[in-house]
């Protein structure tokens, strides 16, 4: 039985969290940095935490941690030993941990919700980089290096806390098929792979999405499968291509509708923001089942897609 049962059987849907990074940066925190939302995670973790809880109270089902850009190579390359490395991202689970708990010891939530999970981010290579990688796919690097690189955090991740692994943002399809080996080679928790897509038929890279859903599904431990980080307007098309593929429940996180200047580090407006929240139901009836936000979203953002898929009023509360 998956994970994921409950979710499924009992209420339908898995809402997924919002913007980690977003939320920081709205409550004061300054990410620019290679390390990005990861920073935090050695200077002041406990905020980190206050953000998955701010998302648990909102409505999400599942805390992605700030793990995404916690590497061992971009932590080392900040000055970190190769064990603090490894504390540094096994904290990314103790705090959403924490935040879970802190979540669920109140009656109230455990009265109307079904206990929220933990999901261990693995992020791409290109996050590493620091140069919108992410978006492109573009490395140059052998599937050697890839897999080099994935299997360490990988295997950090895999020996914590976590309920589950998210590999996100994914924008090529020689880094899906290592992740997938790994995941199969080493007999990881289950996961999800979701994409980053340039359009509504292709992945960063250029690869059809289609191809990149079918290598993702390919591994026993992969329980769903998906885009994120991808303007919203492309996520339906998206989604019908990925059912034509695969069986398994599908994933959907779009960024804001915004864009992302990698040269400048920051996103330009869109005319596709909130179109989010009003998509989501949308989305489940093509197949995702795990409905969410990235980049740009934030608390609101998920409790109107909790609203949406539960076929509730929203409410404005503040945790």
């Amino acid at each position: 039985m998956s994970i994921l049962s409950n979710f499924l059987s009992e209420q339908g849907f898995v809402v997924l969290d919002g913007g980690l990074a977003t939320e920081l940066e709205a409550r004061g925190e300054n990410l620019a940095d290679p390390l990005w939302s990861a920073k935090i995670l050695l200077s002041e973790p406990e905020k980190i935490g206050d953000v998955h809880y701010a998302y648990f109270f909102a409505g999400a089902d599942v805390a992605i941690t700030a793990s995404y850009q916690a590497t061992f190579p971009g932590l080392r390359a900040a000055g970190l030993t190769t064990q603090q490395a490894e504390e540094a991202i096994r904290r990314s689970v103790a705090v959403a941990v924490e935040a879970r708990e802190r979540f669920w010891s109140d009656a109230r939530n455990r009265s109307s919700r079904l206990r929220p999970l933990v999901a261990a981010s693995v992020g791409p290579y290109g996050a590493f980089l620091h140069d919108g990688s992410e978006y492109r796919g573009a490395y140059r690097v052998s599937r050697g290096e890839l897999k080099a690189f994935h299997a360490d955090r990988l295997a950090v991740l895999n020996d914590t806390g976590a309920d589950l692994i998210a590999c996100e943002t994914i924008p090529s399809l020689l880094e899906a098929e290592v992740l997938t080996e790994l995941l199969s080679e080493t007999q990881t928790k289950e996961a999800w792979i979701s994409f980053s897509c340039k359009d509504d038929a292709h992945i960063s890279d250029g690869a059809h999405f289609s191809d990149a859903i079918r290598v993702a599904a390919q591994a026993e431990q992969v329980v769903a499968a998906g885009v994120n980080c991808t303007a919203p307007q492309f996520v339906n098309a998206l989604l019908d291509q990925a059912r034509a593929v695969t069986d398994k429940p599908l994933v959907a996180y779009p960024n804001s509708g915004e864009q992302y200047n990698a040269v400048t580090c920051d996103w330009r407006s869109s005319m596709e923001i909130g179109m989010v929240e009003g998509a989501a139901s949308g989305w489940r009836d093509r197949g995702a089942l795990l409905i969410g936000g990235c980049c740009r979203t934030t608390p609101a953002t998920i409790r109107g897609i909790r609203a949406a898929l539960s076929g509730a009023p929203a409410h404005s509360e503040s945790s």
